[in-house]
């Protein structure tokens, strides 16, 4: 296999990995985002908390293997993204230390303010993430101030609060809306009565908000944000060096790849789909149809800023020909080839394992298995 082949694949396996993430433990975030409000008394938030108990652990390995396949096929992406992004990435990272903790202890005391300081916890274990994932994809689209110098030492220019700017704080709401939508319909689909009620609520306000966000990001895309295009560059087969590329800028640059590739567009068409079909079902008894569709509307949301950036990863506004892509950006051939073998053996056998603990663990979770589990379940 050559070599440019292996870079589109492995552009292609992120991408999967972080659309899986956002599916398996999005839901999770989501959850804990609405889990103040779609319960009422404490009995009705267990219930919620035990939506997600058996199956959260390993939905958050999803964003592990996604920093460690990151960090194997694009060195020079982890490198600058990592250290670009740091105290954005500590904020993640402090805000989810509340979620292993916040399961294993919210029941471990009767006492009302103990169990509804652990419910707020988890609130922002799944806010924080799920807001600073979006704002990181807002400042990606409109570059990063970083640079490479002649021995590719990468420096980066920029502040925590500088990430937070009008456009990226609507991607953030793009990205949290979305989220709350996918965890409210699993809330939906695994509770009864009142808690079903509330989160069939919650999933269409949250789906509303999160095809207006879209739109509006989309909007300004097209009008206001600068967008990147290759003018020259060495053969993609080539070794990886950003520094041997020129780099145009312009607005309206990011829609370009639509214009190429038609068949694009059914990214955003997923995305705005999924949010309807999630919308006009939220209070309806097609549950798994309903989670179905907030799971397309967020894979065609995470696609759609894919495909506007190929081949771009991580742009630069400070040094434009310093920008990273997939052409630029990788590891050698052989680990990229040692790597793909290793998920061409390993990813069935996970996804198979995936499949069988959501079947073991499908079904509903009510007061009556409350009851029965007090001491067992979270």
């Amino acid at each position: 296999m050559d070599y440019a082949t292996l870079k589109v694949i492995w552009w292609a396996l992120i991408g999967t990995l972080l659309i899986g993430f956002a599916l398996t433990d999005g839901f999770d975030m989501g959850t804990a985002i609405v889990l103040p409000f779609v319960g009422k008394t404490d009995d009705e938030r267990r219930i919620v908390v035990n939506t997600v108990g058996a199956t959260w652990e390993g939905n958050q390995v999803w964003l592990i293997t996604a920093g460690g396949a990151m960090f194997a096929s694009w060195p020079l992406v982890y490198a600058a993204s990592f250290s670009g992004f740091y105290f954005a990435m500590l904020l993640v990272l402090f805000a989810l230390f509340f979620r292993p903790v916040g399961f294993d202890y919210r029941s471990k005391r009767a006492d009302p303010r103990w169990r509804s300081a652990w419910d707020w916890a988890l609130f922002a274990g799944g806010f924080v993430p799920a807001l600073v994932f979006g704002v990181a994809f807002g400042n990606l689209l409109q570059g990063a101030p970083f640079a490479f110098d002649n021995e590719m030492r990468a420096t980066y220019h920029g502040s925590f609060f500088a990430l937070l700017n009008p456009f990226a704080l609507l991607t953030g709401f793009v990205s949290l809306s979305m989220l709350i939508a996918h965890g409210a319909a699993f809330v939906k689909m695994k509770t009864d009565g009142p808690i079903a009620a509330r989160a069939a609520l919650a999933l269409r306000a949250s789906s509303c908000v999160t095809l207006l966000t879209f739109a509006l990001a989309g909007a300004l895309i097209a009008t206001s944000i600068t967008g990147y295009r290759i003018d020259a560059a060495p053969p993609l087969d080539a070794v990886a060096n950003p520094l041997l590329k020129s780099v145009e800028r312009g607005t309206g640059l990011w829609l370009a790849n639509y214009g190429r590739f038609p068949w694009m567009t059914s990214a955003p068409a997923l995305a705005f789909a999924g949010g309807l079909v999630a919308f006009a079902l939220a209070r309806s008894r097609f549950e798994k149809t309903a989670f179905m569709a907030t799971g397309l509307m967020i894979a065609g949301v995470i696609l759609t800023a894919g495909f506007s950036m190929f081949p771009f990863i991580m742009p630069s506004s400070l040094d434009p020909k310093s920008s990273l892509t997939l052409w630029d950006s990788t590891s050698s051939r052989m680990t990229l080839q040692i790597m793909l073998v290793a998920v061409i053996v390993f990813l069935p056998i996970v996804l198979a394992y995936t499949a069988w603990v959501y079947r073991v663990m499908r079904g509903k979770v009510t007061h009556t298995a409350l009851e029965q589990n007090r001491h067992s379940m979270y």
